[in-house]
């Protein structure tokens, strides 16, 4: 339900925006989003006992003056209407989107190994053969004994561990006889 209802906005804001801002209000929005994983903030901003009023204008002196015109009017209206515990929603849809739009996806490579970066640029190219679309991969290590390479905005996982290999080698062995 969240999440249908944090579309209704993303789509409000793409319609009524230009590539350029809905760049920057990503970046924007991911920071603000980034406030909810500090407890004591989130627990300001989605406490019933706290003012919408107040909690509008808390994200709103932390833009600053400077900002968009159309970005504080946004939040005003997300604020009036009760859903700023949406925003780390709103702003993962909205980089959804523009992902979507652009056709440029981010990824993640999971191994025990570092790969190089002509191993990566060869995963990269090999998913863009696959997929059609540019995919930025980056690394993070893991015990993984092997490698798995997801997108999630996509939709795709690849894992390839030396476990698995195993099993499904004993597996076809074991009906083999």
């Amino acid at each position: 339900m969240e999440e249908l209802i944090a579309n209704r906005y993303v789509n409000a804001l793409v319609d009524v925006t230009s590539p350029e801002q809905r760049a920057e209000f990503s970046k924007v929005l991911s920071s603000i989003a980034e406030l909810f994983e500090d407890e004591s903030v989130a627990e300001m901003l989605t406490s019933p006992l706290v003012p919408a009023d107040k909690k509008t204008s808390f994200i709103l002196d932390g833009l600053g003056e400077e900002s968009d015109i159309k970005l504080q009017n946004f939040i005003k209206i997300i604020g009036e209407n009760g859903r700023l515990d949406l925003l780390p929603t709103v702003a993962k849809k909205l980089n959804q989107a523009i992902q979507k739009e652009t056709n440029e996806y981010e990824g993640v490579v999971s191994s025990s190994n570092t790969l190089g970066d002509a191993e990566l640029a060869e995963l990269e190219t090999s998913l863009k053969t696959y997929t059609g679309s540019t995919i930025k991969l980056t690394q993070v290590q893991s015990d993984l004994d092997g490698i798995k390479v997801s997108v999630d905005d996509l939709g795709i996982e690849v894992n390839f561990s030396k476990k698995r290999v195993k099993e499904q080698l004993i597996d076809f062995i074991t009906k083999s006889l």
